[in-house]
């Protein structure tokens, strides 16, 4: 893949990944003006290295916040750890299911059935976009007609501050509805959530984008084993993908992601602190007109 298609697709899924109007439907749209497969198993595994770019710039803005909020004592980290196994079970047995139906269904008698060979089918993007909109704009909206009192975050950030279970199980199921759906924006689904059942923005950010540090590398493992699969399957058929100019450019991809990453973070922050988080579930539903009327015009 040449470099400047890396560029454009990393600073796509840097800039889209942290922000919650899914990285995935604008790296698959990409993708597709690029004149590239995102279903194959070279761009599914380029896609996850990207995530991988984006999880770093996660744990460094983050950090700190971190340290004082989950590290701050044996407590606080014992605490937020439980919620986050119990929020990352509930994400893997839905998100499991869920993959499992669609492939049972969707390809029913076909001699090959990934959620993958999905990915690139934007008359699926778009309602999955439209449905993040959706959600996003009511958390906010709703947000917004709460009464306006001070609230001191320093506070926030105190020693064990953190999501409840019954918060972080709600975040972890719906990370788990994210899963198989391209364009259902996983950030932008589980803040929302979060704040739709009682948690406040910053919370939730916190909580959600630690369980994407813990989910990235499970599924990067996934997508490795599926391209080593197809290796050895075109190798076999006479027709040999290029592993190593793959590999090193999903790599390179993760570099920019990373850069790319640290600047979304940065506007995210700053649009929840500011209460417009609505106008990015707006975003989503143009969005989602968008990608369908590139589906109708044969993307």
């Amino acid at each position: 893949m040449p470099i400047f298609q890396v560029l454009i697709l990393a600073i796509v899924q840097g800039l889209a990944e942290l922000l919650p109007v899914s990285s995935s439907a604008h790296v698959v749209v990409a993708e597709k003006l690029l004149g590239l497969d995102p279903s194959s198993p070279q761009m599914t595994l380029v896609l996850v290295m990207l995530h991988t770019g984006t999880m770093f710039a996660v744990i460094a803005y983050f950090w700190n916040q971190w340290k004082k909020s989950y590290f701050a004592t044996a407590d606080s980290f014992k605490r937020v750890a439980i919620r986050i196994v119990w929020a990352t079970l509930l994400t893997g047995v839905i998100g499991e299911v869920i993959i499992k139906i669609i492939e049972k269904t969707a390809f029913k008698g076909a001699p090959k059935a990934e959620i993958e060979l999905l990915f690139g089918r934007l008359d699926l993007v778009a309602p999955a976009l439209a449905a993040a909109g959706v959600i996003i704009l009511i958390a906010g909206l709703l947000e917004k007609r709460r009464t306006a009192t001070f609230v001191d975050h320093s506070a926030d950030l105190r020693a064990g501050a953190t999501v409840t279970m019954r918060q972080a199980g709600w975040i972890g199921a719906v990370q788990g509805l994210c899963l198989p759906f391209r364009g259902f924006s996983r950030s932008g689904a589980t803040i929302s959530a979060g704040m739709l059942v009682g948690a406040t923005k910053e919370r939730a950010e916190r909580f959600s984008f630690a369980l994407a540090v813990v989910l990235t590398p499970p599924v990067v493992a996934r997508e490795l084993l599926r391209l080593l699969k197809a290796t050895h399957e075109a190798t076999a058929a006479g027709t040999p993908i290029d592993l190593h100019g793959t590999i090193v450019s999903a790599l390179l991809g993760a570099v920019f992601a990373f850069f790319a990453g640290l600047v979304a973070l940065k506007w995210l922050s700053s649009w929840l602190e500011s209460g417009r988080w609505y106008l990015f579930g707006i975003y989503c539903l143009v969005a989602s007109c968008v990608v369908f009327y590139l589906h109708t015009i044969g993307y």
